[in-house]
């Protein structure tokens, strides 16, 4: 292991260098000095340039970090990412077809980098098949400069089944970040509030012939370090920057309970968003998604809408009775919503991310909750093409393909929609301008029919209605409490989904201004004219 400064890890990248990152939205694990060196060496002498960039997970800040220090014409010619959300300028290169613009499920990215790392042939998952990133639908290629290239992937046939083979993923450069090194450069991400996939990242370049940028904010004495503690081990790092300001997550400093140490836990609801109940329509979806969570399960909460059922399960008192991860490595805790998903306040366990991603590609999750973009009849969903831009999957392949159940949870419009809940009823104050319930949807994400063939359950919940997936497409079999059926829900849809004859309300706990209850009352009220 050799110490260098960030400007001189810089000069280590050539042109047209393959570089893999790790990191997360929010800051976690984000070698954002490394990063803002590379991006001032370009600034300064046009170099390096034609790079391809490759990281699972959505790195940055939407603003000026992470993936945005790349999102400079002509420093990068591709991008191979999970989620793009958090480098607009990364989405307006790949819009202006600037750059070869890839979207890959995030566990496929991040296994796919363990597994080149293992010198095997690519990563052979069923995780994407029948979706945007299934070969024969596109491939995860994003804009028309990626079209025009050779695929990522193939279909291959192994006793009689199909899989995708994801091609091998070989970096020059590796760039990962961690809590402290030794001087044996043992790289340990104690103190950070996740592990993410940062062994994958460095082996796959160590064991392609490349090198390996780490960055920390301490060097220690090795008896100073526990071996236990190491998540990267020094034969894998070449260069190590440190950086004694660096933060833990762009809220600053270093907060104990994310990194699950005894800490200030209770000081962690006032520092941090997502650990308070949400509101409107977000309230009412999290409310009865929650009906649908059993004792005992093991469940997922994806990004956005659904997060905010873990805060309606703690004030339930229902939290302890399951067991909660999400996709960054996280087991249990009070999960942090909003620019700092995927961490946790006081998680019981903290695992590397492809491990995480192994368990959910295994099936070992019971129910998992996420987003909805567009939804069409035969229950596909969008989540990864919204509007102009790149947007990308992140674990949502992975997770909704894994799952034993999935429940989707979002908005029945998008875009200004305003809706009040009082005394058991709704009022729609403003429509949305945008409708998600769409006649197809702009990419599959997730295939309706593929979960139906295998036995999946699929629920759709929204603030307005509930939706199941049957045989015979989309089925209506909830609608709230006091809309109108064919005004605020059909006519407002492209297409008529089925309607279950035994057509119910939903419960009036959802609409309620105070906690909702604990337990699952029946739904049983029948909607006039549909019994």
């Amino acid at each position: 292991m050799i110490e260098v400064s960030a400007s001189r890890a810089a000069q280590c990248i050539r042109d047209g260098d393959t570089i893999a990152i790790t990191g997360n939205g929010g800051g976690m694990l984000e070698a954002d000095e490394i990063f803002a060196a590379i991006e001032a060496r370009f600034l300064a002498t046009g170099h390096p340039r034609d790079l391809v960039l490759v990281h699972a997970l959505g790195v940055g800040d939407a603003k000026e970090r992470g993936v945005n220090r790349f999102a400079h014409e002509g420093m990068v010619r591709r991008v191979i990412g999970g989620h793009w959300s958090w480098s607009p300028r990364m989405q307006k290169l790949a819009r202006e077809n600037l750059i070869e613009a890839f979207t890959l499920p995030s566990g496929v990215i991040s296994l796919s980098l363990r597994e080149s790392g293992a010198n095997r042939p690519g990563l052979i998952t069923r995780t994407g098949l029948n979706t945007a990133y299934d070969p024969r639908f596109g491939g995860g290629a994003a804009n028309d400069a990626a079209r025009a290239v050779e695929p990522l992937s193939e279909i291959v046939a192994l006793g009689g089944e199909e899989y995708i083979r994801y091609l091998p993923i070989r970096p020059d450069i590796a760039i990962v970040r961690g809590t402290y090194c030794d001087e044996q450069g043992n790289i340990s991400c104690a103190e950070e509030a996740g592990d993410l996939d940062a062994n994958a990242v460095a082996l796959s370049a160590k064991n392609s012939g490349g090198r390996v940028l780490a960055q920390v904010r301490e060097i220690r004495k090795a008896n100073e370090c526990l071996a236990r503690l190491v998540q990267v081990p020094g034969v894998l790092v070449d260069r190590v920057v440190l950086a004694p300001n660096q933060p833990q997550t762009h809220v600053g400093g270093y907060e104990p309970g994310l990194a699950g140490l005894p800490g200030s836990g209770d000081a962690i609801a006032a520092k941090f968003e997502g650990l308070s109940l949400p509101t409107g329509a977000r309230a009412i979806i999290a409310r009865r998604a929650a009906d649908e969570i059993q004792t005992g399960q093991s469940i997922n909460f994806g990004f956005g809408i659904p997060g905010g059922i873990a805060a309606v399960l703690t004030a339930q008192a229902r939290l302890k009775d399951i067991w909660l991860t999400v996709e960054q490595g996280i087991h249990n805790g009070q999960l942090i919503d909003g620019p700092l998903f995927g961490a946790a306040a006081s998680p019981s366990a903290i695992m590397r991310s492809t491990d995480q991603f192994d368990f959910y590609s295994g099936g070992g999750i019971d129910i998992a909750f996420l987003g909805s973009g567009e939804i069409d009849s035969v229950g596909n969903v969008n989540v990864s093409r919204l509007g102009q831009d790149v947007v990308g999957p992140g674990g949502f392949v992975d997770i909704s393909q894994g799952a034993k159940a999935v429940v989707f949870c979002g908005t029945f419009e998008a875009s200004g929609l305003a809706v009040r809940s009082d005394n058991g009823q709704l009022s729609i104050e403003r429509d949305g301008r945008i409708p998600k319930f769409v006649e197809r949807v702009r990419e599959v994400t997730f295939c309706g029919p593929s979960a139906l063939k295998q036995g999946k359950p699929v629920l759709y919940v929204t603030e307005r209605a509930v939706f199941r997936l049957t045989e015979g497409g989309l089925t209506l079999v909830e609608i709230a409490p006091g809309i109108d059926l064919e005004r605020h829900v059909l006519d407002r849809m492209a297409f008529k989904p089925a309607i279950a004859p035994d057509l119910t309300l939903m419960g009036a706990q959802c609409f309620s201004g105070d906690q909702p209850e604990i337990g699952d009352a029946p739904l049983s009220k029948t909607v006039a004219g549909h019994a």
